[in-house]
This record gives C-alpha cells, sequence and structure tokens, in this order.
C-alpha cells in the first residue's frame, strides 16, 4: 500500500506547503473586520471559532461525495489517486480558499454576485440560474442518499417514504434557523463521528494489511470509460467541485478572522481528499475490478459503503462507520438548501432577518426537490457532476480574476480553471445527456471552446484593469 500512504503523505504535505503559497499570494489582513462582525445579523452573519466553523465547512462540502464519488471512480484503478492527490491540491482547495475569502472580501457574497463584479453582469444571471440548479440537485440527491442507507441499516422497519420526509423536515427547518442554532451547535459532534468512521475505515486498512493495488495509470475500468473527462465528473468532491464555492461563503459570514482562512477553506478541502483517498482504497481493495462493478450494479456505491464498513469494522464499528457516511449527505443537503435560498434572496434584494421571508423562497425550494426525488439517482448525478464541474471552473475564473487585477500571480487559478473547463465541455461534447458526440470530436471541439473562453477573460480582465486604474485616478485627483 506503498501508493496510498504516500498518496496521504502528499496531502498533507500540500496543506503545509502550496496551501501557504496561496494564502501568501491572496495576501491576508488580519487586521481587516471580517463581515461576521461588521455585518453580524443574528442568522447568517455570527462570529464563530475557528475549530467550530472547520467542522462546519467539512461538513457542508463533504456530501458523500467523497465517499460514492472515490467508490465509483475506483473503478478505474489506482489511476483514481493521481487525480484525488493533485486535484485537492492544486484545484480542489486553491478553489475553496479563494472563493471563501474573496466573499470575506466582498461582505460575504455568494458566487453569483462574485461573478457579476469580476467577471461581468451577464454571469452574474447566469451563474445564479446554475448554481440554483445545483443546489437543488445537491439537496435532492443528499435526501435520497442517506435515505436509501438509513432503510437499509434497519432492514426496512421503517418505511423509505418517512426516512425522507423526516430528511426533509429537518432540512426545512435547518433551512430556516440562524446558523447557529442547528448547524453551529450538532455539527461539531456530527464532524467528529464522520472523522473517527473514516479514520476507523482507513486505520483496519493498514492494520489487516489490505492489497491496496500500487500506482499504475493504466485504465482499469470494466466498460473501457474514458479517464478523461469521466474520472473527474466521477470524482469531484474528492478532488474539486463547484458545489464548494456556494458553501464557503455561508462561512465567510462566520469567520472571525482572515488568518483562519487557510485552515478552514484549503484545510477541510484536503481533510476531505485524505477521505476520498481512503474510501477509493477500500472499494479498490475489497472488491477489485469487475466484482466492484458487479457490487455497484446491484446496490450502488451504499451497498459498496455498507459492505466495506461491516466487512473492516464489525457490527458495532460497520454501524457508527455507516452513520458517518449518513451523516456526510445530510449536513450538506440542509446547507445546500440554506445556500439557496441565500443566493436567491441575495438576487432579489430581500433581507433574510424576518422568518416569513425566509419561507417565501424555502417552500418552493423543497417542493421542486420533492418531485425531483423521484428521477433516477444515476441520472441526477450525471447532471450533478457537469453541472458541478461548470461552476468549480467559473469560480476559479473569478478567483484568477481577482489576483489578475492585482497584477497578482493568477495562474495559480487561471490553470485550474482551464482544466475544469476543458473538463466540463468534454462531458457535454460526448455524453448522452448532451451532443452525444464521438470523443475525439468532443475533445477537438472542448479545446476551441476553452481557447475562446480563455480570450473572452483575457478581454475582461483588460477591462478590469483599465477601469480599477481609471478608479485610482480619480481617486488621486480628488485627493490632490
Amino acid at each position: 500500500m506503498f501508493t496510498f500512504l504516500i498518496a496521504i503523505a502528499l496531502l498533507i504535505i500540500g496543506y503545509y506547503t502550496y496551501g501557504k503559497l496561496i494564502e501568501r499570494i491572496f495576501g491576508v489582513k488580519e487586521a481587516r473586520q471580517t463581515p461576521a462582525y461588521s455585518m453580524k445579523d443574528g442568522v447568517d452573519y455570527i462570529p464563530m471559532g475557528t475549530n467550530r466553523n472547520s467542522l462546519i465547512q467539512l461538513l457542508n462540502i463533504a456530501g458523500v461525495g467523497p465517499i460514492f464519488g472515490p467508490i465509483m471512480g475506483a473503478l478505474y484503478g489506482p489511476v483514481a489517486f493521481i487525480w484525488i492527490v493533485a486535484g485537492a491540491i492544486f484545484a480542489g482547495a486553491v478553489h475553496d480558499y479563494l472563493t471563501g475569502m474573496i466573499s470575506i472580501r466582498n461582505k460575504g457574497a455568494h458566487l453569483p454576485q462574485l461573478a457579476g463584479k469580476f467577471l461581468g453582469t451577464g454571469m452574474k444571471h447566469i451563474v445564479n440560474a446554475v448554481a440554483v440548479l445545483l443546489l437543488l440537485l445537491v439537496g435532492t440527491v443528499f435526501v435520497t442518499a442517506p435515505a436509501g442507507l438509513l432503510f437499509s441499516l434497519m432492514d426496512g422497519v421503517i418505511a423509505l417514504g418517512i426516512i425522507t420526509g423526516a430528511i426533509f423536515i429537518y432540512y426545512i427547518v435547518a433551512t430556516l434557523l440562524p446558523v447557529d442554532k442547528i448547524i453551529g451547535r450538532i455539527y461539531p459532534i456530527l464532524g467528529a463521528l464522520l472523522l473517527i468512521s473514516a479514520i476507523g475505515v482507513g486505520g483496519m486498512l493498514i492494520i489487516t494489511g489490505a492489497p491496496i493495488p500500487e500506482l499504475t495509470l493504466q485504465n482499469m475500468h470494466p466498460t473501457g470509460a474514458a479517464i478523461f473527462p469521466l474520472l473527474m465528473i466521477t470524482i469531484a468532491c474528492g478532488a474539486i467541485s463547484g458545489f464548494h464555492a456556494t458553501q464557503s461563503p455561508i462561512i465567510s459570514r462566520t469567520l472571525q478572522n482572515e488568518r483562519n482562512g487557510r485552515k478552514v477553506f484549503y484545510g477541510m478541502m484536503i481533510v476531505e481528499g485524505i477521505i476520498a483517498m481512503i474510501w477509493a482504497a477500500a472499494a479498490m481493495s475489497l472488491f477489485y475490478g469487475q466484482d466492484l462493478s458487479e457490487l455497484i450494479a446491484t446496490g450502488g456505491a451504499g451497498l459498496v459503503v455498507s459492505e466495506v464498513a461491516f466487512t473492516l469494522l464489525g457490527a458495532i464499528g460497520g454501524t457508527l462507520a455507516v452513520l458517518g457516511v449518513i451523516v456526510l449527505p445530510i449536513t450538506s443537503g440542509d446547507t445546500a438548501f440554506r445556500s439557496a435560498r441565500m443566493i436567491i434572496a441575495e438576487y432579489i434584494n430581500l433581507p433574510q432577518i424576518k422568518i416569513l421571508s425566509r419561507l417565501w423562497i424555502a417552500v418552493p425550494l423543497f417542493v421542486i426537490s420533492f418531485i425531483l426525488t423521484n428521477m433516477d439517482f444515476t441520472l441526477l448525478w450525471r447532471y450533478f457532476g457537469v453541472t458541478n464541474a461548470a461552476i468549480s471552473a467559473i469560480a476559479l475564473f473569478v478567483g484568477a480574476m481577482y489576483l489578475a487585477i492585482q497584477y497578482k500571480f493568477h495562474w495559480v487559478a487561471t490553470i485550474p480553471a482551464t482544466f475544469m473547463t476543458m473538463v466540463a465541455l468534454t462531458f457535454i461534447f460526448n455524453a448522452p445527456i448532451g451532443f452525444g458526440l464521438p470523443m475525439t470530436t468532443s475533445y477537438v471541439a472542448a479545446a476551441i471552446g476553452t481557447v475562446i473562453i480563455l480570450a473572452l477573460f483575457a478581454y475582461k480582465l483588460k477591462l478590469n484593469r483599465a477601469e480599477a486604474e481609471f478608479k485610482i485616478d480619480a481617486d488621486e485627483k480628488k485627493a490632490a
């Protein structure tokens, strides 16, 4: 298991090296007052401690992505380890850090507002629609997945519909109440359960000397599915996820100091990468190749979770591990709906201090989500995957623009933004839910589209720099 252990080590080293580099490039200002204090409202803007914020951020961004995604990605073989490590360090953690910190610098604004400010008004409207769609898909996926796991864990004693309804009720309450009433109180406890389950599975892999495959670039997927872009779409939250850009602003409104940003935003993405590594390794080790494919076909990634947990940890430990996995989607689903409420409220400029104002937005969201629960889970996951990739590219371009306007080293964001643009476009051109073109044609079309988007980015950067210089010049003349 040398590949597995080295990959875990690289993720930790990445936090202390590349994470510090990103922090230095961004330039934190410890003396600057954060929105948690300057805009404190007792609902969404509330100062909370760093450890508390870190666990909430981890649970917000994790979902079933770093578990279900890596399990399905394990079908490709150890090449999945490369994507998790490189994606988390150089793309995902950069993405999360920049969106969170730029949000802090802009009064806790969500991604649509940031896209409008840095990429143009038209992008604000596009990103608003896509972000709300993504959050609805996430919320729906994160209702059906934990409901199915709970239903299996209890051997069908309680009807699936009742479990689904109970999760929806919790989501409604968590979405409407102030962030510190439910989310701020129970998330640290649930976060501990999540970490214990991940450590338990990972620890038993090491203790039992599980035969985790060593590194190879060979594509081992039973159906021969292309590594690029399908692996990047499949393993999203464990490497990079646009969904995170909708979650980081929740914590940007509760962070006490900018210096805490690296631990909360960059660090928790690295932790998510480690969780993804553990579950990908467990799936490869216990159910390698065709066995894993058949298991997923029979009961989905949820069945693999149960088999891994009970095989490695026994009845009691396995139950706790499965509960830890169930915690993930539930604690991302509630904040997905919360983010959707906040994004729509920002877009229509509706203050959220009064609970009736929150209800006007939240109720229609839950009605639509309930209707979506009738869709096939696999189809939902595909739509979630491509929307997720597109949002991640947009969020990285926002970060790149923010740095580039100030003549800072923007390539740390521009390069992964370009890569994720290519991923999203290739999938859209090739997938049956997209244009269904041959893969070679899709590569060419995606490359052309990526070049056009980069040209538009360069043009917008030129305009933004000119506007910034004009403003500085006007301010200096006024001062004189």
